[in-house]
């Protein structure tokens, strides 16, 4: 593995580079759970707020309310529930990224579900998936 030297100023641009970046994002003000709604609502400095559903994030699926209230800003850009012992990236979430990769598999786009099923036999009884017709063929 080969080592890296960085000279002082290079060290310094990355530095002013990563003060001008967390300057050009809002900051968290305040985050809080909504029993009502089942989300978890974060505001932001300039008056702006995410929210997304709780229950929908890895390892939250079956908390109770009362747990999923205790959730706290951690640092700048964290979400985290002690006594859950779960966190999460603000901009993960906003990113749409509720879990890990194989989480995220399982919940965004079952490959089976009854309506599926029922449209593949369907197809089936026809003859099945109609070819592509290439560029070549036409």
């Amino acid at each position: 593995m080969a080592d890296f030297e960085f000279s002082d100023a290079e060290r310094e641009a990355a530095a002013r580079h990563a003060q001008a970046e967390a300057a050009s994002r809002p900051a968290p003000e305040s985050v809080r759970y909504d029993r009502a709604s089942g989300r978890i609502i974060v505001e932001f400095e300039n008056g702006s707020a995410f929210m997304v559903p709780a229950r929908s994030l890895q390892d939250l699926e079956d908390a109770s309310d009362d747990d999923l209230a205790e959730v706290e800003l951690l640092g700048a850009y964290g979400l985290h529930w002690e006594k859950l012992d779960v966190d999460f990236t603000i901009p993960g979430l906003m990113a749409g990224i509720f879990g890990t990769a194989r989480y995220m598999q399982q919940k965004g786009g079952r490959s089976r579900s009854p309506a599926k099923t029922a449209a593949a036999r369907e197809n089936g009884k026809k003859g099945g998936r109609p070819r592509k017709v290439s560029d070549q063929t036409r």
